[in-house]
Parts: C-alpha cells; structure tokens; sequence
C-alpha cells in the first residue's frame, strides 16, 4: 500500500521512500521509514497529498506520494477504542 492509498484522516506507518532527489527530500522533512503520518488530504485529479509529521503539515506530490510505501495505523490520535 502507498501513502496515496491511505484514507483521509487516516495514520500510517512509513515502510520505506524512495531513493534520489524525492527521497532525500522527504528525508530532510523528517519522513523516513518507521515514522508515523496522518494523511490529512489527497487532492483530486493527481493533486498533491498533505500529511502531518511531528505536529507540522507539508506537501507530497502525487506521484512521490504513490512511491512512500506504508501501513495502516491505528494512529496517535485517540479513538473511542481508547476511551
């Protein structure tokens, strides 16, 4: 699965990213493999994905975004299973 696949408001796991520029960009972010997101929004049309990392909001274009492999999480955020 990739990071384009999650579900708004979902969480995941990155798996891994991918290697050259892209990948070292995502890196100097702080996205790297074992690092836990949020796909706040996937834009329409090949649209850029936002994600949350560590409290701050970026941009991932579309076709990057579908080459950040990833898990489904339950995520950070609570949920009623944990009330």
């Amino acid at each position: 699965m990739n990071l384009q696949q999650i579900e708004d408001g979902k969480f995941a796991v990155i798996k891994s990213i991918p290697t050259g520029e892209a990948g070292q960009r995502l890196e100097a972010l702080g996205l790297r493999a074992g690092k836990e997101v949020e796909k706040v929004s996937g834009m329409p049309f090949g649209g850029p994905i936002t994600v949350m990392l560590d409290g701050r909001h970026f941009a991932i274009a579309y076709g990057v975004a579908e080459e950040v492999e990833v898990a489904e999480s339950a995520g950070q955020g609570g949920g009623p299973d944990e009330l």
